[in-house]
């Protein structure tokens, strides 16, 4: 029994050299960029649409977090900002009175002046004109030096309304980019809090290989080239055309899944090749990266 066990893997061997050829340039997994979208604001979860294993678009909208308390916070900012409204408007009022003041004061000084040179008015009078007007300029910079604090209070309140603003717009969860969606975190009508993960996408349109090179084959690679990648597809091994999109420039251990103990204390160095899915290739799947044509 144990002979014809034996006799069996080594047929095995046998039958895969024979299928396959040369050993692979390289050997590693496919990746693709996950990204997770956290909440970035605090609430009720009133509807979250978005299911594992669908396609979304850049710009979809997906959920909308309860905006409730934000809405009265931003309603009762507006109210404070409409009182200390017309508090400006009866400074910037007095402003004005003083303004007119001021230009008719103005007006009588350049007719007094042309009086004075004329010997027919005296110089007192032209002495109180001006004492009038230096008290009026006095009392447009008191009014607006009373008006200053008020000003700042109004732009530190449509600061915070922009605020709630921005707040009320993250409550509305759109996806950011396009892709499928991986892990699905929440459910409508959990709470949910700022940074608190939603869902996990990734565009799988077209995916990465990373593989490990040696050394001696490092001088054969660059960025651009294009390989061929193989994939386990039943009894046969199924080809991808991919490139090279970035080269390690430093080496490393090769990792504990690839190939033999002995080969993975060897120093390799890491490379991505991007390869376009066909809906065949899955995050995590092993491949071999072949340098040029290779047979079926």
């Amino acid at each position: 029994m144990k002979q014809i066990i034996i006799s069996a893997v080594l047929s095995a061997i046998l039958l895969a050299c024979s299928d396959n050829g040369d050993k692979a340039d390289g050997y590693g997994n496919f990746e693709a960029t996950e990204t997770t979208i956290s909440a970035e604001a605090n609430g009720k979860l009133l509807t979250f649409s978005a299911e594992e294993g669908e396609v979304l678009e850049q710009g979809t909208i997906v959920g909308v977090i309860d905006t409730i308390q934000l809405s009265l916070k931003r309603n009762q900012l507006l109210a404070s900002k409409n009182t200390i409204f017309s508090k400006s408007r009866n400074v910037l009022s007095q402003r004005e009175v003083l303004k007119e003041q001021l230009r008719v004061a103005t007006n009588d000084q350049q007719r007094i002046e042309n009086l004075v040179k004329a010997n027919a008015a005296t110089t007192k009078q032209l002495d109180d004109i001006n004492g009038q007007i230096d008290i009026l300029k006095q009392q447009m910079r008191s009014v607006e030096t009373q008006n200053a604090p008020i000003v700042n209070e109004v732009k530190s309140i449509e600061i915070q309304i922009q605020q709630i603003v921005d707040q009320i717009q993250k409550s509305i969860i759109e996806n950011p980019v396009k892709g499928t969606v991986l892990v699905k975190y929440v459910e409508p009508n959990e709470i949910t809090a700022f940074g608190k993960p939603l869902y996990k996408i990734a565009n799988l349109d077209q995916m990465e290989l990373r593989v490990y090179i040696s050394e001696t084959e490092l001088a054969n690679l660059k960025v651009g080239q294009e390989v061929t990648v193989k994939i386990d597809s039943g009894d046969t091994m199924k080809s991808y055309t991919g490139q090279i999109s970035w080269i390690s420039d430093t080496a490393e251990f090769t990792p504990k899944i690839i190939q033999t103990k002995e080969e993975r204390v060897n120093l390799v160095y890491a490379v991505k090749v991007k390869v376009k899915n066909d809906g065949s290739l899955k995050i995590g799947m092993p491949a071999e990266m072949w340098l040029g044509k290779t047979s079926e």
